[in-house]
C-alpha cells in the first residue's frame, strides 16, 4: 500500500485526482489540502508518505516553494500544473514527475507505473476513455470530456476550444500539446493548422471544405492537402468493375 497526499487549491482538481486514484487500490489517500499553508503546518503529523501530488500555482506559497520544506516527507513528489513554464523549476525541486493539466487517465497511470514499477496498477485499471479539462469559462472547474464525444479541437492563441456533442470547453493548452496527447488515438486527424478533427463526426465534404456534425466548417490547408487526398481515397465508396 502506498500512502498519498494531494495538495491543490482547487477542489475540482482534487476530485479529479480522487477519481483517477480510485482505479488503483494500492494507493491510499491519507489527506488532501486546499491550502498549502495548512499542508505545511500539518503534514509532519501524518504517517509516512509515499507520494505527494501537488499543484504549483497556489495562494500564499507556491508548490515549488512548498516542496523545499516538505520534500523530505515523501518518497515520490509529482507536480500538477496547467503551465509548461514550471518544468525546469520542478526538475530543480527534485520532483519525480510532472503532469500537465489537463492530463489524461492514461498519462496519470503511465507515470504511476513508472514511479511504482512493482505494483499491479496496469492489471486493475480500465481502458482510458475520458480526461478532465480546466474550463476557463466555468470558473476553471474541471470538466469531464469523453474522447468519443469530441467533434473538433480549435486553436485559440494560448488556449484551445474543445467542441463536443453537448458542450464547448475553453482550456489553457496549445493545439500542438493536445495533438501529442491524441497521438495514440487514431480517430483524430488534422487537415488544417488550427483544428484537430474527429473522423467519426465528419458530416460532409465539399471540395476542400469539411463540415462537422455540429455545423462547424473548416477549409483544408495547403500543407495538409496530400494527407487529405489520401484520406478521401481511402474512404471513398467506389463502383467496382464487373
Amino acid at each position: 500500500m502506498y500512502n498519498c497526499v494531494i495538495i491543490d487549491d482547487e477542489v475540482h482538481a482534487i476530485d479529479g485526482l480522487r477519481e483517477f486514484i480510485s482505479n488503483i487500490p494500492e494507493i491510499l489517500i491519507l489527506e488532501t489540502y486546499i491550502s498549502p499553508v495548512e499542508a505545511l503546518k500539518s503534514i509532519n503529523s501524518l504517517p509516512p508518505v509515499d507520494l505527494i501530488l501537488m499543484d504549483v500555482d497556489m495562494p500564499g506559497i507556491s508548490g515549488i516553494e512548498l516542496s523545499k520544506s516538505i520534500r523530505h516527507r515523501t518518497d515520490k513528489l509529482v507536480f500538477t500544473t496547467a503551465h509548461t513554464k514550471y518544468g525546469y523549476e520542478a526538475f530543480q525541486a527534485d520532483a519525480d514527475g510532472y503532469l500537465l493539466k489537463p492530463y489524461s487517465l492514461s498519462s496519470f497511470l503511465t507515470l504511476m507505473n513508472k514511479l511504482f514499477p512493482h505494483s499491479q496498477i496496469t492489471e486493475t485499471v480500465e481502458v482510458e476513455d475520458f480526461f478532465f479539462a480546466k474550463s476557463k469559462e466555468d470558473n476553471y472547474s474541471l470538466v469531464k470530456i469523453n474522447y468519443n464525444d469530441i467533434i473538433a479541437i480549435e486553436s485559440k492563441l494560448n488556449y484551445i476550444r474543445i467542441h463536443t456533442l453537448d458542450k464547448n470547453v475553453l482550456t489553457y493548452m496549445s493545439l500542438s500539446e493536445m495533438a501529442r496527447r491524441l497521438s495514440k488515438k487514431p480517430n483524430f486527424i488534422q487537415f488544417q493548422r488550427s483544428f484537430i478533427l474527429s473522423r467519426s463526426h465528419i458530416s460532409q465534404i465539399t471540395g476542400n471544405a469539411i463540415k462537422m456534425c455540429n455545423g462547424l466548417s473548416i477549409t483544408v490547408g495547403d500543407y495538409y492537402r496530400k494527407d487529405f487526398n489520401n484520406f478521401i481515397e481511402k474512404y471513398l465508396l467506389k463502383v467496382g468493375r464487373r
